[in-house]
């Protein structure tokens, strides 16, 4: 018999998730791909409504959970997967606001690295300045995936951000001025834990917004309409 206590925050049972997940912020997208793209998909969690399915896509077995907003959230979630829950990659699949006209509306991003303002890395006692960046494997993959696929995407730096509602209006225009390309509230925080885990993990970013023109998609653009950046993770 098992002695394995299910973790507070995803409640499943050891062995409900398979060695990769892909996760989005909202868990109302991780069951839209859980309904439209995995056979046989499960529902394995619905902690605080933070659904998770297992299923399969061509034939592999894969998983689909939310992380939620900011790194709190994503940083809970994937610690217990990668801990608890013998996961070996977590695929990021969300959305960012682009500070660099290199990057348009519905274009998809390769977070090569992820620049934060948060003090997460503090945690590991490291006496400096921690860079975070995703797995090569994956990104590689991910790239030439993309380029089969005939999806463009755009590679490099993005911003892990702490505030969504910044009271310095300009605030992003030093980051832009470094490369960056664009603005997320997770990826940092995943790629620390997956550096300290020994695991493996890439964020994959649809642009739903232009901070530098004012355009932006609605919610449910949001929701349902990033499907070329779902397709490239699930064929990951």
């Amino acid at each position: 018999m098992s002695d394995f206590v299910p973790t507070p925050h995803i409640g499943a049972a050891k062995g409900d998730f398979a060695d990769t997940v892909l996760m989005p912020g909202d868990p109302l997208r991780a069951k839209y791909i859980a309904d439209n793209y995995l056979e046989d998909a499960k529902l394995v969690t619905k902690v605080r409504n933070m659904f998770g399915f297992t299923g399969t896509y061509h034939g592999k077995r894969i998983s689909v959970m939310g992380g939620g907003m900011g790194m709190p959230s994503i940083g809970i979630y994937s610690h217990e997967l990668y801990c608890y829950y013998d996961v070996e990659k977590i695929i990021r699949i969300g959305s960012a606001g682009s500070v660099n006209e290199k990057c348009k509306i519905m274009d998809i991003v390769l977070a090569q690295g992820a620049c934060t303002d948060s003090s997460w890395a503090d945690q590991y006692q490291l006496g400096g300045t921690f860079a975070p960046i995703a797995d090569w494997d994956l990104l590689y993959k991910a790239y030439e995936t993309a380029n089969r696929q005939g999806t463009n995407v755009v590679v490099g730096n993005v911003l892990s951000e702490d505030k969504f509602y910044n009271a310095n209006p300009d605030f992003s225009k030093k980051w832009a001025e470094m490369g960056v390309l664009c603005l997320e509230m997770e990826s940092a925080a995943l790629y620390m834990e997956a550096a300290h885990m020994k695991k493996k993990a890439l964020a994959i970013l649809t642009i739903s917004d232009e901070v530098y023109s004012g355009r932006a998609l609605d919610a449910a653009d949001r929701e349902t309409g990033f499907r070329k950046m779902m397709e490239l993770a699930l064929e990951l």
